[in-house]
């Protein structure tokens, strides 16, 4: 072999030596400073770069002070003048310590013969990162806590390790056996480590005598079996720390151009994702330290076979580079794009030519195709409107415009798909017979419940837009706010306010709610529900008889204000009309016995609706159960009887009688026997219920409660049979149909929140 060619083998082996190296795998440039002028950038075999140093010119704050022990050999840097030793400091901002081991050791006898409790503290630029390290604990009989402080609050978190036997422990699983590991939270500037046994590690000490906790770094450790006895002669194992600059965000630092840390104009801050502060990093196309004056260097990527992608030649810029094709060829010059390509003949381009005028055809032809169906859904939504009733809504709206004070919203389709993510099964909140009621966020922040309700009775259109007006603008507290409606829809969209505390039956009914729910805010929420009848009976600008009164339509703000909801089966009523003849509808165990007879409703009927609701506060039983006694079923028959027999007190809730207000109790239950008597006449009217409720909240009494009846009239209609059918539906109450009559029209129901 000659001597050029030994040379040029040389010459090619330490080609390949330097490419395999670190340094030219590095993201740093060689030769680009990476500590302040006249600093110190290395401790031993650690670069040291800004902000940290290793004195008070060289670093940015103390936090980043690191001090180079010349003791060792090589020299040990360590942070501040602490024991943590540091093995790695990195720009992206985190760096890596040797953190001390917690050790707790017994004797056979169970006496404890060495422990200790490691602690630490950053100052705010560091923290303790979540997601690489885990706090982890070594034994057989011991449970271990961390301690610390986050947020300028406390925190702690620990778990439990034990064993029976040395078999017991599985090789690399810390799931209990032996090991155990417990995540940390973000932001964690100080800890402490402790750790205790159950028995003394009497029962285990043959093979196991101590334990162990410490914070370690989740990839850098194993569980072993072997560690039960030779963690005792380590000290110390690695954890990742993060550190940032200050407390505050980007904005906030650079107002103070003095203190900014992102001192290179080829820089730029970011947010970190777990700590505080900010960090700095280069632009793309520059490398070095960002937190140095000009620190951030443009850098040739076309020397870089890592960066340089082009095929044929690169030209390098300031801050990036691009690829050129020599001439005859054409394409983006990059190796995984479309490279350099000869150029083509004129056959080649004529077929490229035809190739191109094609796609444009298909293109416009795909453009028309979606115009055509954009307006045909136009068209559509516009048939809707129309067959729903926009126009008169809008007349309605128009005339009434000056003088109402509450306007009814026209919604478009296109605004409630996106208030629910184009009505995504997630955002469902209630669904049943009545239709579907999903949970939306309008443009304007609001929160609203959006039903797509039962399909309007084409012929009755007028009459819903009137009621839907009146309801609109009913402005009451106590009532859940119809805001509007959308009429571009096969199915009207109806939009109500958003109430988020669930329905007076799951507060009243459910163990855990009901026990939180006192007499005084019973009888709260009785009297606002009264009030709400009595206004829809005789102050509304036309009387609205509810029709369907029970706990489930009743809804709870945050509060727990009763919200009457669920206007659904609701009637207008004429004001030269005291009774309507309607088919039966309502929710068995509510319904009024004299309405399911004789098909006439009058506002009588919400009393003794409303009555089974004070019945239910009083003894928190369901209106109708299937679990009771059949001549019990009925909620409102069996408090009846019990009131006969005078042994009220035996079937009120158990929270109820134990608040001791015992005369109180025997009033509302007057009063809830006036609501129930079978003939409507003989009931008070809702105002007079309402009066005596907010009576009793005051201290005052009323004296038009009959106490005389005997209650024996109610046995003709109670126990009188009836032809229909019963589904039973939630709360074991069951909603009874009649079609004798299709006079009504439906309204949208309201159960959502």
């Amino acid at each position: 072999m000659g001597f050029p060619q030994i040379q040029f083998l040389n010459l090619l082996a330490i080609l390949i030596i330097i490419a395999s190296s670190p340094s030219s795998l590095s993201a740093t440039p060689p030769n680009f400073p990476i500590a302040k002028p006249k600093c110190t950038d290395r401790c031993g075999n650690l670069s040291i770069p800004y902000p940290f140093g290793t004195t008070p010119e060289c670093y940015h704050n103390y936090s980043f002070f690191v001090t180079c022990n010349q003791t060792f050999n090589p020299p040990k840097p360590f942070l501040w003048n602490s024991s943590l030793e540091i093995t790695d400091i990195s720009r992206d901002g985190q760096l890596r310590i040797l953190q001390f081991i917690a050790h707790d050791c017994y004797s056979r006898n169970g006496t404890r013969v060495s422990s200790n409790r490691p602690w630490l503290y950053f100052p705010s630029s560091l923290t303790v990162n979540s997601t690489a390290n885990k706090f982890t604990i070594i034994g057989c009989d011991t449970y271990g806590f961390i301690y610390g402080r986050r947020l300028n609050r406390n925190y702690s978190t620990g778990c439990t390790a034990r064993c029976e036997a040395k078999d017991d422990l599985i090789e690399g699983s810390c799931t209990g056996l032996g090991c155990c590991q417990a995540s940390i939270p973000k932001q964690v500037w100080r800890m402490e480590l402790s750790l205790g046994s159950y028995r003394n590690y009497s029962d285990v000490w043959s093979f196991d005598n101590c334990s162990h906790a410490f914070l370690v770094e989740e990839s850098a450790f194993r569980f072993s079996s072997e560690n039960l006895t030779n963690l005792g002669n380590v000290e110390k194992l690695p954890m990742v720390v993060d550190w940032a600059i200050g407390n505050g965000t980007c904005e906030e630092a650079k107002r103070n151009a003095s203190s900014y840390a992102c001192k290179s104009v080829n820089s730029k801050c970011y947010k970190p994702d777990n700590g505080y502060g900010y960090r700095c990093s280069c632009l793309a196309g520059y490398q070095g330290n960002p937190y140095l004056i000009d620190g951030c260097q443009d850098i040739n990527e076309c020397e870089d076979p890592h960066l340089n992608i082009c095929e044929k030649r690169c030209v390098n810029t300031i801050g990036s580079f691009h690829c050129v094709c020599p001439k005859g060829y054409h394409g983006d010059g990059e190796k995984d794009g479309r490279g350099c390509i000869r150029g083509q003949s004129l056959a080649l381009k004529f077929a490229a030519g035809i190739s191109s005028g094609i796609i444009v055809l298909l293109l416009i032809a795909a453009w028309l195709r979606v115009e055509l169906k954009r307006r045909r859904k136009i068209k559509t939504r516009q048939k809707f409107f129309l067959q729903n009733g926009g126009v008169l809504l809008q007349e309605k709206i128009t005339k009434r415009a000056k003088s109402s004070y509450a306007a009814t919203t026209i919604f478009s389709e296109l605004q409630l798909q996106k208030a629910t993510n184009n009505f995504h099964k997630d955002m469902i909140i209630g669904q049943g017979g009545f239709g579907t009621v999903y949970k939306g966020f309008l443009s304007d922040n609001r929160i609203v419940a959006i039903k797509k309700s039962k399909k309007v009775n084409t012929d009755q259109v007028e009459q819903f837009i009137n009621e839907v007006i009146i309801l609109s603008q009913i402005n009451h507290r106590n009532i859940v706010k119809l805001l509007g409606c959308c009429l571009e829809t096969k199915v009207p969209l109806l939009v109500y306010e958003f109430i988020s505390n669930g329905t007076l039956f799951e507060h009243i009914h459910d163990e855990t709610k009901a026990h939180f729910l006192s007499w005084e805010m019973r009888l709260k929420i009785a009297a606002e529900t009264a009030n709400v009848l009595a206004y829809l009976h005789s102050a509304a600008s036309t009387p609205i008889i509810h029709r369907d009164v029970k706990s489930a339509n009743i809804l709870l703000d945050d509060n727990l204000i009763a919200k009457v909801s669920d206007f659904g089966d609701s009637r207008l009523v004429p004001l030269d009309q005291t009774q309507l003849s309607t088919m039966v509808h309502g929710t068995s165990g509510y319904l009024d016995p004299e309405y399911m007879q004789t098909n006439k409703l009058t506002a009588k009927s919400d009393v003794y609706s409303f009555g089974v609701v004070l019945v239910e506060l009083l003894t928190g039983k369901t209106a109708l159960s299937f679990a009771r006694p059949e001549e019990d079923r009925n909620l409102a028959n069996l408090f009846l009887s019990v009131m006969k027999q005078e042994r009220l007190f035996e079937i009120l809730e158990d929270n109820v009688v134990k608040e001791g207000n015992n005369e109180q109790l025997m009033k509302v239950a007057m009063v809830a026997k006036s609501c129930l008597y079978v003939k409507g006449d003989d009931r008070p009217s809702m105002k007079e219920v309402a009066m005596e409720l907010e009576g009793l909240i005051l201290g005052e009494k009323h004296t038009w409660i009959q106490t005389g009846h005997s209650g024996e009239d109610k046995q003709s209609m109670l126990e009188a049979g009836f032809s229909g059918s019963i589904n039973v539906g939630e709360g074991n109450s069951a909603s009874i149909g009649f079609d004798s009559v299709e006079d009504h029209i439906m309204l949208p129901e309201d159960r959502g929140r």
